[in-house]
């Protein structure tokens, strides 16, 4: 088979799984919102009551933020395979050590994630019997990101799977720009003209 049909066989590979790069891309733009809020609440939250006006709903508002930014950041970083001490373990092996190790991680991760939808959908039920003060309003909804978070995580695992399994989990890294600079000397040549 010629390479140019091998490259067009394995871009359409991937071209199934383009909508879980915009979902991706949506998942960090998020993260970098809710991240951002969370930092500027905590500082209204700080302000207010330095003023000696607190804004009583600021609390409830920053432990929101706060809880759905780990969620939706755990789900992007799962997409982006950054869990480090798991990554450094599997990018250390190379063959059928790695296939294993890759493989028993995204299995231990796809059972937390199981574990998320479940137990999380759980405390979302038990949530509308709690309330939030000032706003009233049912603890549930803190809750709701944690199920939609272990599908999401369950989602990019099982997709990761697939992945590993027709292209194989050993991706080497891109050459670095600074690979391929060639070396510049500021030093002046004996018997240069300036």
């Amino acid at each position: 088979m010629p390479i140019a049909d091998k490259l067009v066989l394995q871009r359409q590979r991937h071209l199934k799984w383009r909508a879980l790069d915009r979902l991706e891309l949506v998942l960090m733009m998020l993260s970098g919102i809710l991240c951002f809020g969370f930092s500027l609440s905590v500082t209204a939250d700080i302000v207010t009551r330095t003023i000696g006006h607190p804004w009583l709903w600021l609390q409830e508002f920053t432990s929101a933020l706060f809880i759905y930014a780990i969620f939706v950041g755990a789900a992007a970083a799962t997409r982006r395979n950054d869990h480090l001490y798991l990554t450094a373990i599997a990018e250390s092996m190379h063959g059928t050590p790695r296939l294993i190790v890759e493989i028993i991680i995204r299995l231990v991760v796809l059972a937390v994630s199981v574990c998320l939808i479940w137990y999380g959908y759980l405390n979302y039920v038990r949530g509308f019997g709690s309330f939030r003060l000032p706003s009233g309003w049912p603890i549930a909804y803190l809750y709701i990101i944690i199920p939609l978070s272990g599908i999401l995580i369950a989602l990019f695992t099982i997709e990761q799977l697939v992945n590993g399994f027709i292209n194989g989990f050993d991706h080497p890294e891109p050459p670095s720009d600074d690979d391929h600079t060639i070396p510049f000397s500021t030093s002046v040549q004996p018997g240069a003209q300036p």
